[in-house]
Order: structure tokens, then C-alpha cells, then sequence
């Protein structure tokens, strides 16, 4: 029956097998026959398959009465498969593009999901199979079995499978890989390596946007990959090479890497140039372009001073962000920030601070305070209005540390103070260590003159009520 499915010719010959001789076919025959299944709908023409569509060959296929019955059996009788048939249904119905509410999938993320402490590793890592396309990988990573389970299974299995397969993919599959990795900051350092090996040896044959993709995995988690003293100036290589051809994708590079203290000066004299920021100034993206640059121009006076090429023209600059970042808006109701703010305010009284004040280059900080020698909080009144007044939107100074430095020498009596909630998402999973945005404006908000207090998630989670939160500010402070 294997042979018979596997050397089918058309998707109905592949049904009728399996439809037609229920007796003969065993639980290892249903995975065969849906990475059939997928094998043939890609060949024939017409729309893309996707999920749930109901156009072309896939749609018509997906809603045959034999489909439904195939499915059907699944459905009965998986309760009775092995783990490995299991496992391999699940990803070729991933690859084969069903919907994730379709029956047959909800019901074997039932079953996986309750065999899940009895998979042994052959079982999980039939995921991330040698098979492994685009399409099966967006589809098991967005599923909720492998949420509930990245970093216990499933990546720990991919980490193991990877580094042997990593030449046999292709770079938009390795790309989907990284983005995976840096969304759910899973900091796992053989995958990171992996893809820092493929990036050295193939990094000539791909265009920016990739070579950005596979970046940002290393500055997100805030990690240097092992080959780190040949990829940079591989990378600053081509860089110099295709910085023009996509200026976006070049400064997202660029920002990877300084996040990670390293500043490649030929690539920073091409991105300063009159030509490239011209070619920028006249482009859609234009202004996204231009917060970046400000940023890196910031970066570069305050961690790479000896640098004495060109510089972004101060009619050019900006603030990087105005406001909070986008992910600490959308999880605001999970941040301790909140309780921090009742407690600061009990504590010192709301005119002794400042919440949400973006500081250039355009960090938003969480609360911002003044505080003299003895550690006392000061009122706004009693500091200079300059220095509490919010940044201009433009341009920011060249020399962004005076005018703090200059204000906390001249004054003497008091310094600013960020008090910074880090909440889970600001470090990569099961970390302590801060993702690499987060890492560098620390560094650099240090850099201006301002004393950080850090507020880690790991010791807010253990206050209890407000009270309890003001003592431990108290303390902090």
C-alpha cells in the first residue's frame, strides 16, 4: 500500500487507494498519503494553496466527498496510532495547508497535545523532517501546540535537526526560521549559530532583505554568534557592496550590528554620504529611514568616538520613537508598570516624576526623577525648567551627552534618575538577559548621565499589594 500511494499519479488515484481498501491501510498509510496528497496539488497549476481556500485544484480537492471520508478515518481511529504516525499526520496536514479549526487538525493537537510527556525525540522532531518547506513551518510554527511548546520540545528538537539540514534549505525557509526565533526570543544558541554559519557561507548569493532577516535574530537576543570575528566583516563586505540597492534593509543591518557594539566605519561612511541620503530623502520610506539613521548617528557619538567620517546632517535628524514601542503598548495590561506607578505615586507624590518621557535620541522611559546626594526625590519645582521640559521632536543635539552632564556638573545637587520596568518581554525567554533594543538604550541612556534603576519582572512578581511595592521602591530608590 505504501508503494501504491507513494507512486500515484494523480490526487485521485491516491484517494481511491486509500478509500477503497480501508483493510489494507494502516495508521502509518495516512501521513503518506496527505504528503501525497500535498505532493500533487503543488504541481498542478493554478492559485497557490492556502489554508482554508476554496479556488483551484487545492480547494476542489479539499472538499471531495473521498477527502472528507480519508479524514474522517483519521479522525476514528487516531486514537489508536503510534506517537511517530501521529506526529507525521500533524505536519503533513501543516504542509498539505488545512486550516487550523478543520477537525482533523483540532483533533490530532488534541491527541499530540495529550501524548505530548510520552513523544521521544525521533516523534517530535519528525517536524522539522528533511521535507521541511516554507509552507509546513509557518504552519506548525503558528499552530498552539507548538506555542504551548517551542522552547520545551520542539525547539530543542529543531536545535538538533538544523545544524545537519541547514544546507539542504533554502534561504526564505532559513529566513522563516530566524523570524521565529527573534519573535518568540528564544535564545538558543545552536540555532543561532546555525543560521550565522548558513548566513557566512551563502551571504555573497542574497540580497539585503534576506541577509536583514537572518540578522536580527543575533541582535534581538543580544548574542554574538560564534563565528562572529569572520561574519562581521563578511557582512560589512557586502554591506559596502549593496548598500545603495536597499537602503532600508541596509540600516536595519546596521542597527543589528550596533546593538551588538559592532560599528563597521566603511559601511557608516556610505550611509552619511550626500548621495545615499539623498536617494533615501526621495524614497516612500523616507521618514522610517531617517529615524534609523538618527538613531545610528546618536549610537556612534555616544560608543564609537574615534569614528571621523561623515555625519547625518542635523536638518536630518529626529527622534527615533515618539512614544511608547508597540509592544509595550499592546501588553500594557500584563506590565508591572502600573502597580510601580501607584506606588511611586503614593510614595513621592506625582509631582516628583515624570511617566513615559521620550528622552533623545528618542527613548521612552518609564519614569523619570530627580534626585540629590542624600537621596532625597526632588519636586519639578525645585529642578531647572529646561531640564523638564519634553524633547523637541527635532533635530537632536549633536552632543547629546552635554546637555545632561552639563546640567548635573553646573547644579551639583541632584542627578536624573530612570526608573526602568523591565517585564518579561523585555528579556529573551527563560533569561535574564535583556533583548538587544532594551540592552542599548540602557547603555546609552548610562552614557547621557542618567543613574538606571533597574525594576526586573523576577522581583515585581514576588510584591505583594501596594504597600509591599513601596517598600521595595523605597529600597530601589
Amino acid at each position: 500500500m505504501k508503494r501504491l500511494i507513494e507512486r500515484s499519479r494523480s490526487v485521485g488515484e491516491v484517494l481511491r487507494w486509500v478509500t477503497q481498501n480501508p483493510g489494507k491501510v494502516s495508521a502509518s498509510h495516512y501521513p503518506i498519503a496527505l504528503h501525497k496528497l500535498g505532493q500533487l496539488l503543488q504541481q498542478q497549476p493554478g492559485p497557490p494553496m492556502g489554508a482554508g481556500d476554496s479556488r483551484g485544484p487545492a480547494g476542489q480537492v479539499l472538499e471531495q466527498p473521498e477527502f472528507h471520508v480519508l479524514c474522517q478515518a483519521i479522525v476514528s481511529g487516531c486514537a489508536k496510532f503510534d506517537n511517530f504516525s501521529i506526529v507525521n499526520c500533524l505536519y503533513a496536514a501543516a504542509a498539505l495547508g488545512l486550516p487550523g479549526e478543520s477537525p482533523l487538525v483540532r483533533v490530532l493537537e488534541d491527541e499530540s497535545r495529550s501524548r505530548l510527556g510520552r513523544f521521544n525525540q525521533k516523534d517530535v522532531s519528525m517536524v522539522f523532517s528533511s521535507e521541511a518547506n516554507n509552507k509546513a513551518l509557518e504552519a506548525i510554527f503558528s499552530s498552539q501546540l507548538f506555542y504551548e511548546n517551542r522552547q520545551e520540545r520542539f525547539i530543542r528538537s529543531m536545535a538538533e535537526w538544523l545544524p545537519r539540514k541547514a544546507e539542504n534549505l533554502t534561504p526564505y525557509t532559513m529566513a522563516l526560521i530566524a523570524k521565529y526565533v527573534a519573535r518568540h526570543r528564544l535564545r538558543e544558541p545552536r540555532l543561532l549559530d546555525t543560521i550565522a554559519n548558513f548566513l557566512l557561507k551563502r551571504g555573497e548569493q542574497l540580497d539585503s532583505k534576506v541577509i536583514q532577516k537572518l540578522v536580527f535574530p543575533f541582535s534581538r537576543m543580544n548574542y554574538r554568534p560564534s563565528n562572529h570575528g569572520e561574519l562581521f566583516p563578511k557582512l560589512e563586505a557586502i554591506l559596502e557592496q549593496k548598500a545603495g540597492s536597499s537602503p532600508l534593509a541596509t540600516v536595519n543591518i546596521l542597527m543589528s550590528m550596533f546593538q551588538l557594539s559592532h560599528f563597521p566605519q566603511t559601511v557608516l561612511h556610505q550611509v552619511f554620504s550626500p548621495g545615499f541620503i539623498s536617494n533615501v530623502m526621495s524614497s516612500p520610506y523616507a521618514l522610517i529611514v531617517r529615524r534609523y539613521l538618527s538613531l545610528l548617528d546618536a549610537a556612534v557619538e555616544l560608543e564609537f568616538r574615534e569614528y571621523s567620517g561623515p555625519r547625518l546632517d542635523p536638518r536630518y535628524r529626529v527622534l527615533m520613537f515618539e512614544h511608547a514601542l508597540t509592544a509595550d503598548e499592546a501588553n500594557r495590561k500584563y506590565s508591572y508598570k502600573g502597580l510601580v506607578a501607584e506606588a511611586l505615586r503614593q510614595l513621592v507624590g506625582e509631582e516628583c516624576y515624570r511617566q513615559d518621557e521620550v528622552l533623545p535620541p528618542g527613548y521612552c522611559t518609564d519614569f523619570l526623577l530627580w534626585i540629590n546626594r542624600s537621596g532625597t526625590v526632588l519636586p519639578l519645582s525645585r529642578v531647572p525648567a529646561a531640564s523638564r521640559a519634553p524633547p523637541a521632536p527635532s533635530p537632536v543635539p549633536v552632543s547629546l551627552r552635554s546637555s545632561v552632564l552639563a546640567l548635573t556638573s553646573d547644579l551639583q545637587d541632584f542627578a536624573p534618575v530612570v526608573l526602568s520596568v523591565n517585564d518579561k518581554w523585555h528579556y529573551c525567554q527563560n533569561s535574564d538577559i535583556l533583548v538587544g533594543s532594551r540592552a542599548m538604550r540602557d547603555r546609552h541612556l548610562r552614557l547621557l548621565g542618567y543613574c538606571l534603576v533597574q525594576l526586573p519582572y523576577t522581583e515585581l512578581e514576588k510584591v505583594s499589594g501596594i504597600e509591599e511595592a513601596k517598600h521595595y521602591l523605597r529600597q530601589k530608590l
